[in-house]
């Protein structure tokens, strides 16, 4: 074997959970807080002009705080992940939290001390060399800097946030612990599943009827639990609006398009495309489900395998995987090809399948060693495959920003799913045309389909949902029976009405509702996956992609979304036009999966 499936956590922190030179960080980074906050308390900018050194080494140390905070933060994670037992990871997890709350009120009094800033002095600053690459960032926190309340209230909220908003959202982690689904297995056999296990049985379940048995299992077991989990829902979205509330506004939309640095007009474009365009997407469900031999595909048959006679697909090793990974990045940019070859080389990647992992994967950045480090569970499959380039697209992203200053690395979680997708599109692209029959073709689009299903229909349910529990939510306390309506109405109304079953209490089975931070974390997802697409559609047209697809990702965290995309692509995100190249793409491969099919259906 070339390739390790386990990663190198050592070149972080050496010595595990309880490493030494973790300790000393903490501690370190405690002291740097304090002393910053000391510095800011002492600084005028009258008298640090014209040059403004002191401010250059205030903000310089800020970035060096954050930039520990999340070299801190991804060891723990890892360690975490790699080991769920380890019962040493909680502690360093509260310790690090405390910390980020600590850096955060900090960083809300630099917001303050910039508003005081008058505005010659503050243009002034941006126009410094050293001030000059950040000069964006600065501006963002000026403004944020403006709805902030004092210091004292800014800190208390924090401090009552590690009981609230956070508390309510690790509170529902505890609360699904306790899920079981008291089912059978495929010999009939009475087995108790956890949640997760559940879950993909429901999706992914290579067995029609075992998975339609599932569904009213499944929705029993959130139904008896449902009051809980609206409590739960009821009272992290209660202290968020208060928290909007007592920053002066009712807009639950407005903190999350900030966030995204994306404005109304193109969210709405967004949503129009996608509402205008998802009736090839019902027709593809449909003929889906005639190969089911349904009429129409229920909630549990949306993301399920088709396991049509010699459609049996390749299974990967390990290395295989790599190879295609590097291979087919090469075809559009060397540069990923690249960073892959040695994301493996270096063991950034943990990849056993093996008991006591954590569920599911991520790509987190190391900013103080300039690595990263990617997590996932690979059993062999194609999906498997492109979860890996996936991962690596987020891995490549980090790598040709490392060089810049740290909030220049702070980019939008929209954006954020740019990169990623991209890598994934390539590889599932690659996975599709190497297929050997027809049978394999189809199953593998099918697998390909999953991300427009969800980003068109599942997710524009998850958001219509999210708008509608947040308006009524502004009123009062709202019911499990009224958060079981909202859901099924929406659903029926992202899908078409076209689905033969539902699943209404996907308001309390999607952790996604229950995140503290980021706000509606749905509508990213859709933003990051169109936003791929229309990039991918140029990319297959374009000699020379590669270097002004760097310098696009170099901009992510310097400007605004529709800013980016003018300056780097020549669009007007605002207008349906570069989003519907990418629903080209996608009917492309829908036009595809009917003409193989048409045979099996007549």
């Amino acid at each position: 074997m070339t390739y390790a499936l386990n990663w190198d956590l050592d070149s972080l922190f050496p010595g595990g959970i309880n490493s030494a030179q973790l300790k000393t960080k903490l501690t370190q980074t405690q002291s740097a807080i304090a002393s910053l906050g000391d510095l800011l308390d002492r600084w005028d900018a009258a008298s640090d002009a014209p040059a403004y050194q002191q401010f250059e080494k205030l903000i310089t140390q800020l970035q060096q705080i954050d930039a520990a905070l999340g070299q801190m933060g991804i060891f723990i994670t890892a360690v975490g992940s790699a080991d769920v037992a380890n019962p040493d990871v909680a502690p360093m997890e509260a310790e690090l939290r405390n910390l980020g709350t600590q850096a955060e009120n900090v960083s809300g009094k630099l917001k303050k001390v910039l508003v005081q800033v008058p505005d010659a002095n503050f243009t002034a600053m941006l126009a410094t060399p050293a001030l000059q690459p950040i000069a964006f960032n600065l501006t963002e926190m000026r403004n944020d800097g403006k709805e902030l309340l004092d210091d004292k209230t800014e800190a208390l909220i924090s401090r009552l946030n590690l009981d609230g908003k956070a508390a309510w959202s690790s509170h529902y982690d505890s609360l699904v612990a306790t899920v079981n689904v008291p089912f059978h297995d495929a010999n009939g056999k009475a087995v108790t599943l956890s949640a997760g296990q559940a879950d993909n049985n429901l999706l992914g379940n290579a067995d029609p009827q075992y998975r339609a048995d599932l569904l009213p299992a499944w929705e029993q077991a959130w139904t008896d639990k449902e009051q809980l989990f609206a409590d739960t829902l009821n009272h992290l979205a209660g202290f968020r609006l208060t928290e909007y509330a007592a920053h002066g506004t009712t807009d639950f939309l407005r903190d999350p398009l900030r966030a995204n640095r994306m404005s109304a007009a193109t969210l709405n474009t967004i949503w129009q495309v996608v509402d205008d365009n998802k009736q090839f997407l019902l027709d593809y469900l449909d003929r889906k489900a005639a190969l089911l031999g349904k009429k129409h595909a229920g909630w549990q048959d949306v993301e399920a395998p088709l396991n049509l006679p010699g459609s049996a697909t390749h299974q990967f090793t390990y290395d295989e995987a790599a190879a295609f990974i590097i291979k087919h990045y090469g075809e559009f940019s060397p540069k990923m090809a690249a960073l892959a070859q040695h994301a493996f080389e270096h063991r950034w990647i943990e990849a056993e399948d093996r008991a006591g992992k954590a569920p599911g994967g991520w790509m987190e950045s190391a900013p103080e060693t300039n690595e990263s480090r990617i997590f996932m569970t690979f059993t062999g499959s194609p999906n498997d495959v492109a979860t890996l380039a996936h991962e690596l697209g987020h891995a490549f992203h980090s790598s040709v920003i490392s060089d810049l200053p740290q909030l220049r690395q702070d980019y939008a979680m929209n954006v954020a799913e740019t990169a990623s997708t991209f890598g994934e599109l390539i590889v599932a692209d690659a996975n599709v045309k190497a297929a050997k029959t027809d049978a394999e073709k189809i199953t593998l689009l099918n697998a390909k389909m999953d991300n427009p299903l969800a980003m068109f229909l599942n997710i524009r349910a998850r958001y219509l949902f999210e708008t509608r529990f947040y308006q009524l939510r502004q009123k009062k306390l709202v019911t499990p029976a009224e958060l079981n309506e909202l859901m099924l109405n929406a659903q029926k109304e992202a899908f078409g009405h076209d689905l033969s079953t539902y699943s209404p209490h996907l308001w309390a089975s999607k952790l996604h509702f229950y995140i503290d931070e980021p706000a509606f974390y749905n509508f990213p997802y859709v933003f990051g996956y169109l936003f791929s697409l229309g990039i991918y559609a140029k990319a297959q047209q374009t000699g020379d992609f590669e270097e002004s697809y760097i310098a696009l990702l170099r901009d992510t965290a310097n400007m605004t979304t529709e800013e980016l995309a003018q300056k780097h692509l020549g669009v007007d995100l605002t207008q349906p036009d570069f989003w519907l190249a990418g629903v080209k793409l996608i009917k492309r491969d829908v036009a595809d999966f009917m003409r193989l099919t048409d045979p099996l259906v007549k």
